[in-house]
């Protein structure tokens, strides 16, 4: 029997395997937000004229997420059996990175209200950004979004490797056995 820490990736001593796939996975994450980054900015600068640097900067953080969730659709996450269509998963999308949103776009404003160097080369505060809000929305993306393994995946907490106390079900079971058991 191997001990708890093969069973949970997160803790000290995890499996190595499934620690390189994680690695692996935020790798095209983050790459995926550098291009991302490239259509924020190609977005900002094109449509600025029209609609003022804040219409802009809000308009190009759409196009660029909309992108980048397509990108990890079908590149980051593709091993990830979709069962949401694609309408809800882009919204559900858009909804778990809210906080990555706040994180970044607060950045990027902040920069244009205290730097005058970012009024002037925005690229600079989308980049600040795109760092502010990078780990929040890769792990809000991974659990809420992109959350339904293939058939043949077999769950991080069972198997006959990981302890019945981290086994969900065998937990819950466990609980059900000692309920029915009081008076």
């Amino acid at each position: 029997m191997s001990s708890p820490a093969a069973c949970n990736p997160l803790r000290p001593g995890a499996t190595s395997s499934t620690a390189r796939a994680r690695v692996g996975q935020f790798l095209k994450f983050g790459s995926v937000g550098g291009l991302g980054l490239v259509w924020d900015t190609v977005t900002l600068y094109a449509t600025r004229p029209i609609l003022g640097l804040a219409g802009a900067t809000m308009a190009a953080y759409f196009v660029a997420a909309t992108m980048n969730w397509l990108m990890h659709r079908h590149w980051t996450f593709r091993h990830v059996r979709h069962a949401d269509g694609a309408l809800t998963q882009w919204m559900r999308f858009l909804m778990a990175n809210s906080c990555g949103f706040a994180l970044n776009r607060g950045t990027v404003f902040t920069l244009f209200l205290t730097m005058p160097l970012c009024r002037a080369i925005p690229a600079l505060a989308l980049a600040a950004g795109l760092l502010a809000g990078m780990l929040a929305n890769f792990n809000l993306s991974r659990r809420l979004v992109f959350r339904h393994h293939d058939a043949g995946a077999v769950p991080r907490h069972s198997g006959p490797d990981c302890p019945a106390s981290q086994n969900a079900a065998s937990s819950l079971t466990d609980v059900r056995n000692s309920d029915s058991s009081i008076g």
